[in-house]
C-alpha cells in the first residue's frame, strides 16, 4: 500500500517565490526517486502544501535521508518560518474508487 505523505511549509514574509524556487530545483530529482509516485506542490501564496505518494514506507525513508532532499534544504536555505509540518496520512476511501482516493 502507497504511502501518503502531506508536508505544509510556511515560508518568511516576503520568501514564498525563493521556496517556490527551492521546490523547482528539486522537484525533477524527486520526481525520479524510486518509489515516487507524486510529489505535487500547492500554494495560497502563503502557505506551501506538498502531497507525495510513496511505493513503500522505505522509499519514503530513502527520500528523506537523499539527495534531492539535500538539495531542496540548500535551495531553500532561511526562507521558512519553522520547520516544515509533516503528516503521514492513511487513506479512507469513500464513494468512487477513483474519486475518493489520493491516485
Amino acid at each position: 500500500m502507497s504511502v501518503v505523505v502531506i508536508a505544509t511549509l510556511v515560508p518568511k514574509p516576503g520568501r514564498v517565490q525563493d521556496a517556490l524556487d527551492a521546490f523547482a530545483g528539486a522537484s525533477p530529482l524527486v520526481h525520479q526517486e524510486e518509489g515516487c509516485e507524486l510529489y505535487a506542490l500547492h500554494t495560497d501564496q502563503a502557505t506551501l502544501i506538498m502531497v507525495e505518494r510513496w511505493s513503500t514506507p522505505d522509499d519514503l525513508a530513502a527520500h528523506a535521508t537523499g539527495a534531492a532532499m539535500a538539495k531542496l534544504n540548500r535551495l531553500m536555505g532561511d526562507a521558512l518560518t519553522a520547520p516544515p509540518e509533516v503528516t503521514i496520512v492513511a487513506n479512507v476511501p469513500l464513494g468512487d474508487p477513483l474519486l475518493g482516493t489520493i491516485q
